[in-house]
């Protein structure tokens, strides 16, 4: 059997035609989230990011190695006294100013995705000057200080550049390699050519301080890449939610159309349904009363009498969809005095009494005496109570027996409690029964099936009187329906006001 797709826009609350578009949204989201939780360690793609932020580093640094570089020379003249050194630091100076202005010249540019490998080189070529740099600070030499003297401040020297070119660089991948391989290469050359211990050993500290800040540098570049790939899934995560989300609220925009378009189709043809309805009634009960001269046919008069009982289900059907979109649309108004639920319950018992006596079942009332009102609106807690009584009757089973209980709650309010013992809800229908429209196994089974709008009206006419009902039922073992009012609804009798004797009147004084 083919199904047809409806496509006005008033019956429409979700567009089934755009269906491939919500499972592909909902698809990419959960992918999303699975490359968010499950995300590699050291993801790639981000070399522009990266190079940005190295850009950034370098300027923001900018004023850190002259002023390495000015302490250095300070302490290289004092200890040797040698003015050579000050040509190392203008060499030194020059090398970093031109990795300087490399970084303001992209930063104003603007680096392109398909220009990030040549600025990478330019800033490897200037770490490389930069290297050659330290490798000529090696040449300097000073008689005067000793050779481990001077070694150890070559050493310390050494140590404190690669670290913080370590720090510096670590944003640009391999920088610190092209750095201090030169510095490696020329301590390497020194040891071999002259053999001064000094030397040998600031070769080989010098060359595992670089391995090591190197596995260090690697990984700290690869856990901001890592960062980076995962601040730009959240972004796609949150762009998908949001195309979702505006998906949501078209949807919802929908069914409130087509929740308003019900209300005005309800509003508009509750009385064209009704006035028909109301002479279909009036007349049929005449022609079966034979007010106006006997029906020599018995025929036409059962047909008669079957018309009135249609006439009157659909009109009860058409008052409970009314009172049920009124309550839904928050127009179900409450006319609120002070009224007995004893009272209530027992004038209801009373108008159901006859359906039971014709099905011979007993209707057992326990109610508690001495109950103070509560303020309700008596017809809505009439229709409550003859609704669960109808129920009740409805379903019960010939000579079955009714309990209606009328008492007070722990927390002070009043309930009304109607239990039967026919053949009961299964527990995972219970909600279904709650639910507007909704009927149980048994009710569908049942020779008197109802709308299913009569728990739901319940239901909803005591959540505007801020209560709730509660359903309780076994299969085989009956149902019991509570309707409970909270205590607040309940008034309580003030006492009378004591006779108290006028005060004496206090005579005035004008002096």
């Amino acid at each position: 059997m083919s199904i047809a797709v409806s496509t006005s826009t008033d019956k429409i609350i979700v567009d089934k035609s755009r269906s491939h578009r919500n499972k592909a949204v909902s698809k990419t989201v959960r992918a999303t989230r699975e490359r968010l939780q499950t995300g590699s360690s050291a993801p790639s793609g981000f070399e522009r990011e990266m190079l940005n932020l190295y850009i950034g580093s370098v300027l923001h640094g900018a004023i850190a190695m002259p002023l390495l570089v000015a302490l250095i020379t300070a302490v290289g003249i004092y200890l040797s006294g040698n003015l050579s050194i000050v040509v190392w630091a203008v060499m030194t100076l020059s090398a970093h100013a031109i990795t300087v202005f490399l970084a303001r010249k992209a930063r104003k540019d603007e680096i392109a995705a398909d220009k990030v490998p040549v600025w990478r080189r330019r800033f490897l070529i200037g770490q490389l000057l930069m290297g050659l740099c330290w490798a000529t600070f090696m040449t300097q030499d000073c008689a005067a200080c000793g050779d481990i003297r001077y070694g150890f401040f070559e050493g310390t020297v050494l140590l404190i550049a690669l670290a913080a070119t370590a720090m510096g660089t670590f944003l640009l991948r391999n920088a610190l390699l092209y750095t201090f391989l030169p510095v490696v290469a020329a301590l390497a050359f020194s040891s071999l050519t002259t053999g001064d211990p000094v030397h040998v050993g600031l070769t080989g500290v010098i060359s595992l301080s670089l391995l090591f800040l190197v596995f260090m540098t690697d990984r700290m570049n690869r856990a901001n890449v890592h960062i980076l790939s995962m601040q730009s899934k959240k972004g796609d995560l949150i762009a998908e939610l949001e195309v979702a989300k505006s998906m949501s609220d078209e949807a919802r925009r929908r069914a409130e159309e087509a929740n308003l378009a019900k209300s005005r189709f309800l509003a508009s043809m509750s009385h064209e349904l009704r006035t028909p309805l109301n002479a279909i009634l009036g007349f049929s009960e005449v022609m079966s009363t034979e007010v106006l001269g006997p029906l020599n046919n018995p025929t036409y008069k059962e047909y008669t009498s079957d018309i009135h009982r249609s006439g009157e289900h659909l009109l009860n059907l058409i008052n409970e969809i009314l009172d049920l979109s009124r309550i839904e649309a928050g127009r179900y108004d409450l006319n609120e005095e002070a009224v007995s639920l004893v009272d209530i319950a027992d004038d209801c018992i009373g108008m159901v009494q006859l359906r039971a006596r014709a099905k011979t079942i007993g209707i057992n009332a326990q109610f508690e005496q001495g109950m103070p009102a509560v303020w309700v609106d008596e017809k809505a807690m009439r229709q409550v109570i003859l609704n669960l009584l109808s129920n009740a009757v409805k379903f019960t089973s010939s000579g079955g027996e009714i309990t209606v209980k009328v008492g007070w709650t722990a927390g002070g309010g009043q309930y009304l409690s109607i239990k039967d013992n026919g053949p009961g809800i299964p527990e995972e229908e219970i909600p279904i029964v709650l639910s507007a429209f909704g009927q149980g196994s048994i009710a569908i089974k049942s020779a008197e099936q109802g709308t299913g709008l009569g728990l739901p009206i319940v239901q909803a006419i005591l959540a505007k009187h801020n209560g709730e009902l509660i359903l309780r039922s076994k299969l085989r073992e009956g149902t019991e329906a509570i309707a409970i009012l909270p205590a607040r609804r309940v008034l309580e009798s003030l006492p009378a006001v004591e006779d108290v004797p006028a005060p004496a009147r206090r005579r005035k004084s004008f002096a």
